[in-house]
């Protein structure tokens, strides 16, 4: 399911600094960290995040309530879901400020790793985690997965109508009744960089373009997937994290968890990551925080939350509440090749999709 081979390893390029926004309260020592004139406290840990807000501040609340270290915590926006702070690290290059990214994906880390940009660590907290879910030279670990699912309005879309592939989505059937999130950020991006990468730049290309002309273009997987719970669509593509969140709160929707054929190519699933920064201010602070995002602990509340992520490590009791690549089959993905892929597949997409609102 998660499998890399990016050569990232004993690159030293130099690690950056962002702009952002901090927690409210903290305005004085933002402003120092900006100007960067300030000294570096190990009581303190810089994290850039692009998990959802509600999702991840919980949990850095409650690590630092364990452990006395004070979390400045910076998150993405939804117009540029994860893209916006792997642009700030690699930025800030040469002063970094962010300590540990949180990512909610691995294509970007992976990048990342690839300029050289991330420490390694041999995290005691990942020894439980499968291979796959540790990149060869620990320079990041997978946890927490969300799959790319179909969510139906069962309501407008009968049963033997169902869709079950990503194919369905520019089908002439369907013609402006289906919806995406665009493809510029987040895991609709990286979704689209895997595509580029499994089917080659001419047929994703083409199904891309198909996209373009058959499926409303939204800001957002939540976006669709509220659109699809609300019937203003009769399906889309989206997270299982959004999905389960409409199903839950009583909405005429169904999950469906695409291309599961016999010669289907599988369904998408994307795992958080974290990674040190290389040159982190806080370093030993930074190791504290990457293990216990690690930990049992974390990802069962990740996966008994609102979210309901998947959980990675096997230590881990917690029964999801959506399908895992145990009980579906997974879409095999080198992370490293679709990384290669994404400058090409990214210029395609942002011509493409440029005038998609």
């Amino acid at each position: 399911m998660i499998h890399s081979n990016h050569r990232g390893q004993g690159r030293g390029p130099t690690p950056a600094r962002a702009r952002g926004r901090f927690p409210y309260g903290l305005g004085v020592l933002a402003s120092l960290l900006l100007c960067g004139c300030w000294t570096a406290s190990p009581r303190e840990v810089v994290v850039y995040t692009a998990l959802d807000r509600e999702f991840s501040e919980p949990l850095l609340d409650d690590f630092r309530r364990q452990t006395g270290i004070r979390v400045l915590a910076k998150y993405d926006v939804e117009s540029t879901k994860t893209v916006g702070l792997t642009q700030a690290i690699i930025a800030e290059s040469s002063r970094p400020r962010c300590d540990l990214f949180w990512n909610n994906e691995v294509l970007h880390t992976v990048r990342l790793a690839e300029r050289g940009l991330l420490q390694p660590y041999d995290a005691p907290a990942a020894a439980d985690y499968p291979a796959a879910c540790r990149a060869p030279d620990k320079t990041w670990y997978g946890f927490a997965a969300r799959a790319r699912v179909l969510i139906v309005n069962t309501d407008l879309v009968p049963g033997r109508e169902r869709p079950t592939s990503i194919l369905a989505l520019v089908d002439r059937r369907w013609q402006g009744r289906v919806g995406v999130a665009k493809p510029l950020f987040g895991t609709t991006a990286t979704h689209a960089a895997c595509l580029f990468a499994t089917w080659g730049a001419p047929r994703a290309q083409d199904y891309f373009r198909g996209l373009q002309d058959h499926a409303q273009v939204l800001s957002g997987n939540k976006q669709v997937a509220a659109a699809v719970a609300r019937g203003q669509l009769a399906f889309g593509l989206t997270d299982t994290d959004d999905a389960i969140i409409e199903q839950e709160q009583g909405f005429p929707v169904e999950i469906v968890y695409p291309d599961q054929q016999p010669d289907g190519m599988g369904t998408l699933f994307i795992p958080n990551t974290v990674a040190l920064i290389r040159g982190a201010p806080h370093e030993a602070a930074a190791r504290q925080l990457l293990d216990y995002l690690l930990s049992p602990e974390v990802e069962s509340r990740l996966a008994e939350g609102p979210s309901a992520q998947v959980p990675l490590n096997p230590r881990v009791s917690v029964r999801p509440r959506v399908e895992t690549p145990h009980t579906v089959r997974p879409m095999t993905v080198d992370f490293a090749a679709a990384a290669a892929s994404w400058d090409e597949a990214a210029a395609f997409l942002r011509d493409q999709f440029a005038r998609a609102d």
